[in-house]
């Protein structure tokens, strides 16, 4: 009997300590994890064509061009001469999601809306030194072309990739595989993934450096 007890109160104490665990990793885990109840976009093939693409940079959206390792700004971007760097972003989308829809040959033209959150690709000093991320989000809503209809609600994406740094910068340059070119090839094959739910290599994308 006294065998017994202690055996049920052992697993007691192991199950307590099971329900600890997981309420402490729930609790520290980063923001960008999935939520229990979250909505994600269904992985199917979708039965679109691509109509049309616009493109929206909120007006309150920082840019910086100092050459720090961290600027703390929403747009950075040191892929293209110095000018308009919400154009050059518009650009690097369009390329993207035009080379994604090359793939698409449903039967429902649709408009893919994107509205810009952030655009942090390295400065200089960080490429050429330590590396990093290319931190990139933004949301994206899919309406019918012709009737206007919303056809997938605007969702949240997340096009985060990391950045090369050092000499493996230096040896993409060389490569022809600049940032410019490394971030729209990313961006091509998530966009054909999310808008076709088909995975297409990364280097479907035509972009110059």
């Amino acid at each position: 009997m006294k065998m017994l007890k202690a055996v049920t109160f052992g697993a007691i104490i192991a199950a307590l300590n099971a329900c600890s665990a997981v309420d402490v990793v729930s609790r520290n885990a980063p923001l960008d994890s999935p939520r229990l109840g979250a909505q994600v976009a269904p992985q199917v093939v979708r039965d679109y064509s691509l109509h049309s693409i616009r493109f929206a940079v909120p007006a309150d959206m920082t840019v910086s061009e100092a050459n720090s390792y961290y600027p703390i700004a929403d747009i950075v971007w040191r892929g293209d001469p110095m000018g308009n760097r919400s154009q050059q972003i518009n650009e690097i989308f369009q390329t993207s999601i035009r080379a994604a829809g090359q793939n698409m040959n449903g039967s429902i033209p649709v408009t893919v809306d994107i509205e810009l959150i952030r655009f942090h690709s390295l400065t200089e000093r960080t490429r050429f030194s330590v590396g990093g991320v290319n931190s990139i989000k933004f949301n994206m809503t899919i309406s019918n072309a012709e009737t206007g209809e919303v056809l997938e609600q605007s969702r949240l994406l997340n096009g985060d990739f990391a950045a090369l740094g050092g000499r493996a910068a230096i040896a993409a340059d060389n490569q022809g595989q600049g940032q410019k070119v490394r971030i729209t090839a990313h961006l091509t094959s998530l966009f054909a993934r999310e808008l076709t739910g088909l995975a297409v290599p990364s280097n479907n994308a035509q972009a110059g450096t």
